[in-house]
């Protein structure tokens, strides 16, 4: 055996060394810790967001209870506006009665803004307006030239809305839409029938 084979270098004792216990018990701790940090931070996540859902929801049934409420206050004001647009239409505009009237037109004007100021607002289509299913209801359907078919001609009477709820749908008349060609005759026989008949 020679000298240079007796000797070993440092690198190869601690590659030989083996690994310590400690060390390895102290990285698998490290490894546990992170693992429970992560799972705790998914769960604090999850709560946050379980906590806005529920505040978002508490907040959402808050308003719509505040709008049903209104909604009934406003459901029986709208009998009182009617009432008042009924006697404003019927009224007389000339003699004593014009003074009249026009105190008439200001309660009326003052209930339609206090309905605005509160959310109320009125639904009142043009003539010519596209019938709106939703805002609408057809009470009758008439023929006219003014206006396309299918769009409203007249309002019969106004409805009104709630924060985007519908509390009365406004009852209007729509333009009939066009009927197809009546193919028979008006004594019942067939048009096209009768020309083969002349023909023959």
């Amino acid at each position: 055996m020679t000298q240079h084979d007796d000797e070993t270098l440092p690198e190869d004792i601690a590659a030989e060394a083996p690994a310590d216990p400690a060390e390895d018990a102290g990285e698998d701790a490290v490894a546990r810790l992170e693992a429970e940090l992560a799972e705790w931070k998914d769960r604090a996540l999850r709560a946050a967001a379980e906590a806005d859902n529920v505040k978002r929801r508490a907040e959402r049934e808050m308003n719509d209870a505040r709008a049903y409420a209104i909604q009934r206050f406003a459901n029986d004001l709208l009998g009182v506006a009617d009432s008042l647009q009924r006697a404003l239409a019927a009224a007389p505009r000339d003699g004593e009665a014009a003074s009249v009237v026009e105190g008439l037109e200001l309660i009326d004007k003052a209930l339609l803004t206090a309905f605005e100021n509160n959310g109320l607002k009125k639904v009142d289509p043009e003539p010519g307006a596209r019938f709106d299913p939703h805002l609408h209801d057809a009470m009758m359907e008439q023929p006219s030239d003014a206006v396309p078919p299918g769009s409203v001609v007249s309002t019969m009477q106004p409805g009104y809305e709630l924060f985007g709820r519908v509390v009365r749908p406004a009852r209007v008349v729509v333009a009939a839409r066009v009927a197809a060609a009546n193919p028979y005759t008006p004594e019942g026989g067939d048009a096209a029938g009768a020309a083969l008949d002349k023909k023959a």
